[in-house]
């Protein structure tokens, strides 16, 4: 019995070690088939690194301001008698907004009227029987006193009715309103908020050590999310002469144009200022950058060593710089001429051999429309 038992354990021994030997020459053969294969090249679309001129501006991020704008609020208590606007629309300088009511001003007026005409009269009188010397200059003074009491109330009736009858102080795009018809308001409730829209303050700021180099009249370039591909044009008009204590930064207003209103205030913007000086550098696709937390870097096409012919990729670490359109500026890592993958970097590997072939390569520019942004 325990003879029979050794011979099947020594039965399933020999199986195993054949078993395991069998599989140990599959995995070497694999590992052989996988050293000798040879992967087909991938193709990719190059671009050559070219050395370019840019305009030198100072970049920084703004907020749009109006060049006039208030909310319209009550200067004194009444009713809401009459709204003369429409939320939204456009008004004009001295159009009507809105009208309290005025009863108890205008049934004081004519009274008030009245009573400066009598002074006005007996003034006149009072003044030829002065000549005469038939009343004393006492008598004339109390006359002149008397009369201009009477007009000033004329005059403060009539302010009264002005002041309830609420004007826009000057052109510009109306809010939300914010009063009811029969609303009573008091003295300083908002009523509509006025914008003047166009054109427009763009408000930023820059370091102190760039004060030197600004002036009033300056370019300024303005882009907005808002309105992708769309840049708008304007000019330094204020630098301010105080710098802030806390950041060290000195407050910038350019005013550009905005004649369709599509800028508003309290968006923010990306503003340029252009300086009177170029700055000479490499400029390359931003598509052909791979980002990473490590470092940025590109594929650069090289010759394949001598007897493989082809093309193999290089990866090179760069430091980029300024952006402009598709390009971004090379400040360090790359040679004007070298060749680099344009496109679909995030699928190459150091050392990859590929074929170029830039018949569907895309179309770079410093100024793309939007529909190629």
């Amino acid at each position: 019995m325990k003879k029979r038992i050794l011979l099947v354990i020594l039965g399933l021994a020999v199986i195993i070690g054949l078993l395991s030997a069998i599989k140990a020459l599959q995995i070497n053969a694999m590992i052989d088939q996988g050293k000798k294969a040879v992967f087909p090249p991938e193709t990719v679309t190059t671009a050559a690194v070219k050395a370019e001129s840019w305009e030198a501006a100072l970049t920084s991020v703004g907020t749009l301001t109006a060049v006039q704008g208030v909310t319209v609020a009550a200067e004194l208590t009444g009713k809401v008698a009459e709204i003369a606007f429409e939320p939204g629309a456009k008004v004009a300088k001295g159009d009507l907004l809105i009208r309290q009511d005025t009863s108890t001003e205008e049934a004081q007026l004519p009274g008030a009227v009245a009573q400066a005409d009598q002074t006005r009269t007996k003034l006149a009188r009072d003044a030829e029987m002065l000549k005469e010397r038939i009343i004393s200059q006492a008598d004339y003074d109390a006359s002149v006193a008397g009369h201009e009491q009477a007009a000033a109330l004329v005059n403060t009736i009539k302010a009264a009715i002005g002041k309830k009858t609420i004007r826009a102080p000057f052109g510009g795009r109306l809010g939300i309103r914010q009063v009811n018809l029969g609303q009573i308001l008091r003295e300083g409730d908002p009523i509509v908020t006025l914008q003047s829209l166009d054109p427009i303050y763009v408000n930023f700021t820059l370091p102190q050590q760039q004060i030197p180099r600004l002036r009033t009249g300056m370019p300024v370039k303005v882009t907005c999310d808002a309105m992708p591909g769309t840049t708008i044009n304007g000019r330094v008009t204020v630098v301010n002469p105080l710098v802030d204590e806390e950041t060290r930064n000195v407050q910038v207003q350019a005013t550009v144009s905005n004649p369709g209103e599509k800028l508003r205030p309290g968006m923010f913007v990306n503003a340029a200022v252009g300086l009177p000086v170029r700055q000479s550098l490499l400029a390359i696709p931003a598509t052909a950058v791979l980002y990473a937390p490590y470092g940025d870097s590109v594929f650069v096409v090289d010759d394949a060593k001598e007897g493989k012919g082809g093309k193999v990729l290089r990866q090179q670490f760069v430091r980029l710089g300024e952006k402009r359109g598709d390009f971004v500026a090379v400040t360090q890592g790359l040679k004007e001429g070298e060749n680099i993958v344009s496109t679909g970097v995030f699928k190459l590997r150091n050392g990859q051999a590929v074929v170029v072939d830039n018949k569907l390569a895309p179309t770079f520019r410093k100024e793309p429309e939007p529909e190629n942004n």
